[in-house]
């Protein structure tokens, strides 16, 4: 009784201080095993990942409110789940109306030798059919770290992934015959583009778009301008603005140190590597990525929303141009590690709880 009245005053004070902030918070789903990523169907029905592997269906129930359907949709590949490896992110192709596709990013092989591998099918409504594989990092890694696994499109149909250095051999992001620590670009069907910076290089994996990252696990195209977050090692996580082959110099520069505690790099920076536009230290742990331009906040309009495992929050970071501004820290009352944010077609903000029980959470402005 004493654990279920302190839950009950947990819940009702986090619900004042959204209100007292302008804003309530409603779950749509529960029951989820590490959430991971959300993508809005054309119809309103909502797809979302569990790093298990499964992927499961929002839909409206008889009461016309969204529900979480029982089943998840078969025809998932076999995905590998262990560690911070599973299913990542779900994306619809550009051309979903047409052809009914989605893109899925997740870890594949074994745990002593895997790859970040995408696959695209088609979707019916209750399962995912004509499944082909479209790309699969190389080489294979061992170790279960640093997917990375965030999708995203370019205005010219291209795909963006984030692939993590993999946490074994960090100088493999300042390597160019490596996926690893990289941002790579690809056509919708797994061909190159044919203007990729290092296409005429011999020596490189000819996907690479930008390297030396870490471990990027936000991505998002804002009027046609990518940016990408990544997790630091004990702070230096960082906000990048990505330019096509640009080296952001990991592990050579960082604001970070080691989980050890022991100096990874004496260097903040140098020439020829791109700084930060945010760097937060001590680390946040930002999870997704989302650039909100809806009706329903006219105060957030034009800012980055990014997604904070450790900080248990989400900040937002209001943009001019392609300056950042100053930082607002949002839902820290909900007392949840966020790991994916996503701006809803209707304007509201939607957040993936990372928990073996996690939640979908619809953030709406607070009733006058």
């Amino acid at each position: 009784m004493k654990y279920a009245a302190a839950f009950f005053m947990g819940a009702l004070a986090a619900v004042m201080s959204a209100q007292a902030a302008g804003y309530r918070v409603e779950t749509v789903a529960s029951g989820l095993e590490h959430p991971w990523s959300l993508a809005f169907l054309p119809d309103g029905r909502m797809l979302v990942t569990e790093r298990p592997g499964r992927l499961r269906l929002i839909e409206p129930g008889p009461d016309g409110r969204p529900q979480l359907r029982n089943e998840p949709v078969a025809g998932v590949p076999a995905v590998l789940a262990r560690g911070q490896a599973g299913l990542f992110d779900v994306a619809l192709h550009p051309d979903h109306a047409v052809n009914g596709q989605v893109l899925l990013s997740f870890a594949h092989g074994s745990p002593e030798a895997n790859h970040l591998r995408v696959v695209r099918a088609r979707f019916d409504g209750h399962q995912l059919l004509d499944v082909q594989p479209v790309f699969t990092t190389q080489p294979a890694k061992a170790e279960t770290q640093h997917f990375g696994g965030r999708m995203a499109w370019l205005p010219d149909g291209s795909l963006l992934l984030g692939m993590g250095d993999g946490n074994l051999d960090r100088t493999d992001a300042q390597r160019l015959h490596t996926h690893l620590g990289k941002i790579l670009r690809i056509k919708a069907d797994g061909s190159v583009p044919d203007d990729n910076p290092f296409l005429a290089r011999p020596d490189a994996r000819p996907e690479i778009y930008t390297f030396g990252h870490r471990n990027p696990q936000g991505l998002v195209v804002v009027n046609g301008v990518p940016f990408a977050h990544e997790h630091g090692a004990r702070g230096g996580d960082e906000l990048n603005l990505l330019q096509p082959g640009a080296n952001y110099g990991w592990p050579v520069t960082t604001g970070g140190i080691d989980y050890t505690y022991a100096r990874i790099t004496p260097y903040r920076s140098l020439p020829g590597m791109e700084p930060p536009l945010v760097e937060w230290t001590p680390s946040i742990a930002p999870a997704g990525l989302a650039w909100y331009d809806g009706a329903l906040f006219p105060a957030w309009r034009g800012s980055l929303f990014v997604a904070a495992l450790v900080e248990r929050s989400v900040r937002r970071v209001p943009l001019s141009g392609r300056s950042p501004g100053s930082q607002e820290v949002l839902f820290q009352e909900l007392g949840e590690r966020i790991r994916d944010v996503r701006a809803g077609p209707e304007g509201a903000i939607y957040l993936l709880t990372d928990s073996p029980n996690g939640r979908v959470l619809r953030v709406t402005p607070a009733s006058p």
